[in-house]
């Protein structure tokens, strides 16, 4: 039995996102995947990203983590998506490599593709769960299989009760307000075990 492929792919301007990714990459190679942690490419302009500190030092953390393109995709036998909420819908740099597929998903290389996602706000209701459902409807359309923890497991009541992807509210000092570790790990777990599933043609 051949390992299950993911990607991780994340947008952070934080810093958030980018440790619920590396969170879930742990997650689901202590499941037995093979990882790929990507980004997707920053869109702002240098300008006004040297013009806030929390972004510049995440722009720095990133940058020797590539950026993730459709031969990602194609690879991948799940994708595990970590964004923040930008008004209640993904940020543009996810939103833009989104629209980029249209050339793979017109041949029907995102089918069955098995696909979760989590998030991040200021606050609970900044929009977190109107994130996820907005990324689940392209998914949709892609004809992916949509994994969410749903209340399957304690660690998701824990860590704040989201049941379409661990979400986490961010203080003023940037700090994460649940303590969502476990919960995004087994979020992970819960995907590639699906995603073994459907590619292993089991139940």
């Amino acid at each position: 039995m051949t390992k299950t492929n993911v990607a991780v792919i994340f947008y952070s301007m934080g810093g958030t996102n980018v440790q619920l990714a590396k969170w879930a990459k742990a997650g689901a190679e202590e499941n037995g995947a093979e990882v790929r942690l990507l980004k997707v490419q920053e869109l702002a302009p240098d300008s006004v990203i040297e013009g806030n500190e929390t972004w510049s030092k995440t722009v720095e953390q990133t940058k020797d983590i590539p950026v993730a393109t459709s031969d990602d995709i194609e690879w991948a036998d799940a994708i595990i998506f970590s964004a923040p909420t930008r008004f209640g819908t993904v940020p543009s740099q996810l939103k833009q490599f989104i629209d980029m597929q249209g050339p793979i998903w017109s041949q029907g290389k995102t089918v069955n593709k098995v696909v979760s996602a989590m998030t991040s706000a200021q606050n609970p209701h900044g929009g977190q769960e109107a994130t996820l459902l907005s990324l689940y409807t392209v998914m949709m359309h892609w004809g992916a299989i949509i994994v969410t923890p749903g209340y399957s497991d304690p660690v998701v009541m824990n860590a704040g009760g989201n049941p379409y992807g661990t979400s986490v509210s961010v203080d003023q000092s940037g700090n994460m307000v649940e303590d969502v570790e476990g919960s995004v790990k087994y979020q992970a777990k819960r995907t590639v075990s699906i995603a073994e599933m459907v590619k292993n043609g089991t139940k």
